[in-house]
């Protein structure tokens, strides 16, 4: 035990005098990894600052189902009951707004008291509001629901915006697929990096590689140094690419400020946790050595 962990502090302690030794291309690879991982250090920043502004806001989808104007009193219980009954699983809420709060919340308007004075009664039908419940393809199942729901007696109209929600959707759904693909070209950078770092390492070292073969160094001892020079240099660029995303949101902050006051509102721009960036760090450490050792292997076959 005491042998293995005295040649994995030696690998450690060759890898920081390589490191040192070419300070420029060290400082270089560092800052290009880092700059690669502060980018979706910043995306992830933005997701997780938008969470709790979006819990608040409701983007459910709701069904206006309009009965005929004729219609009786109690129609409006029993579709509202019907609906409750027979599609529970998708729908989350049902709330029936009658004709005469519905005039008397338009009467509260004074854009619409002057126009309702003149009327000699009523217009307005009685109305069912209903929520769904949240999940995929919202926009499909609330076109279905409303093809149902308008061949129903008493029913007159059944209103719903589905553009929002097509909208909605197609935001998120872009916004999953260019987080993936900006994640994997980062792991693509970092790869390519850490590989050529090492072969230049490797390519620089032959001949003192085949000096420690001659004299029975194996092949783990050989390669250990490459490992952890992959894994110290991830390691190190992670933190300065946190860094460098801690940075830029201070800008972004106090122009986010200035919009948000703007609105009455405040907003702010925050990173993800500190269990969240240590996982990111030893992720792209393991990610480095991972690198380090498909180059080593590929390299030090002389």
């Amino acid at each position: 035990m005491k042998s293995l962990l005295r040649q994995h502090r030696y690998a450690l302690a060759v890898t920081l005098r390589r490191l040192a030794a070419a300070p420029i291309s060290s400082l270089t690879n560092l800052l290009v990894i880092a700059l690669a991982l502060s980018l979706p250090l910043l995306g992830a920043s933005l997701l997780v600052s938008i969470q709790p502004v979006a819990r608040q806001v409701s983007v459910t989808p709701e069904l206006t189902v309009f009965l005929k104007t004729d219609a009786a009193k109690t129609v409006a219980e029993q579709v509202a009951t019907r609906i409750r009954a027979e599609h529970a699983a998708q729908v989350a809420g049902v709330r029936i707004v009658t004709k005469d709060r519905a005039l008397t919340d338009l009467r509260t308007n004074p854009a619409w008291e002057q126009a309702l004075k003149v009327l000699p009664g009523n217009p307005l039908p009685d109305a069912i509001v209903v929520s769904l419940t949240p999940g995929d393809q919202l926009a499909e199942r609330a076109d279905k629901l409303a093809q149902v729901w308008r061949k129903w007696p008493g029913v007159d109209l059944v209103q719903l915006d589905t553009a929002w929600v097509q909208r909605l959707e197609a935001l998120l759904r872009f916004g999953r697929i260019g987080l993936l693909l900006l994640a994997l070209s980062v792991a693509l950078v970092v790869l390519a990096t850490v590989f050529n770092t090492v072969r230049m390492q490797a390519l620089s070292q032959r001949e003192e590689i085949g000096v420690a073969r001659l004299v029975g160094a194996t092949e783990s001892f050989v390669r250990r140094p490459f490992l952890y020079l992959g894994s110290v240099t991830c390691s190190l660029a992670a933190l300065i690419g946190i860094g460098i995303a801690r940075a830029a949101l201070i800008p972004l902050n106090d122009a986010l400020a200035s919009l948000a006051r703007s609105y009455d509102s405040e907003f702010a721009l925050s990173l993800p946790s500190f269990w969240m960036l240590t996982t990111a760090v030893i992720s792209v450490a393991v990610l480095g050595a991972l690198s380090a050792r498909w180059s080593v292997q590929r390299n030090t076959k002389f």
